[in-house]
């Protein structure tokens, strides 16, 4: 009698085939390589790891510089007494993006190239598209279409509103900005005469100003004043009256 053990179907389904070794051996040695990758790339480099991480983090730093937030540095006084020279401020780069605009009271850095001059310029939004905005009214006031406002809460202590009277009307797609030391601020009145008005396109504003991160002793975050709550919005009843 032949008493050999012959394998039944069941013993040769349950063996690996040929072609599925193959497969897992190559997946594995393909998660190997990958996972492997980093270490070796660190050990071509002089330093290792260290100097990976370092041009790993630089490249971090260099993307959200590029896309999401970007750091300014205060040049001049024109911003006192909140901004101060020297201070560095962080620009949200994503503020306007997905269809929101600047606003009224918001701290905005710009491209200044052919309007102020070629460098970047911080100052406050005071006017967008379609506003009036007139100085002064009999109490020394600028107002934004029709009403009255009051900047005592951001103004340079002893300084008023604007020593130079105008009364513009700011195109759509642009913004009507000034310094907060408005006695040592060159801004939008300074340029009334010059290519655009004064006026800077929306398109040419950078980022809006949200934080100040340098000194740490005067570490902050920039809220948009209240001042311009009540304003109306452009184009409504009584706004030029």
């Amino acid at each position: 009698m032949d008493t050999e053990a012959q394998p039944t179907e069941r013993d040769r389904s349950s063996r690996p085939s040929a072609s599925e070794g193959t497969t897992s051996e190559a997946a594995g040695s393909e998660d190997r390589s990958r996972f492997a990758f980093m270490p070796r790339l660190g050990s071509w480099l002089p330093g290792g790891r260290i100097t990976l991480t370092l041009l790993v983090w630089l490249l971090f730093l260099l993307l959200l510089s590029t896309f999401v937030l970007r750091p300014f540095q205060i040049p001049s006084g024109s911003m006192e007494q909140g901004l101060r020279i020297g201070d560095r401020v962080l620009v949200n780069k994503l503020a306007y993006r997905f269809g929101a605009v600047p606003q009224r009271g918001d701290i905005v850095v710009f491209d200044g190239t052919g309007y102020f001059g070629h460098a970047d310029y911080i100052k406050r939004v005071v006017g967008v598209g379609g506003d009036r905005v007139v100085c002064c009214d009999r109490e020394g006031r600028i107002q934004v279409n029709g009403r009255p406002v009051d900047e005592s809460g951001f103004l340079y202590p002893g300084d008023s509103p604007s020593a130079v009277p105008f009364d513009v009307v700011v195109p759509g797609g642009t913004l009507f900005v000034l310094g907060d030391h408005r006695s040592d601020s060159s801004d939008s009145r300074d340029h009334l005469g010059s290519p655009g008005g004064g006026m800077i396109p929306v398109g040419d504003v950078i980022g809006r100003a949200d934080w100040i991160v340098w000194p740490f002793g005067h570490a902050t975050e920039l809220h948009r004043p209240d001042a311009y709550a009540r304003v109306p919005a452009a184009g409504r009843a009584g706004a030029h009256g």
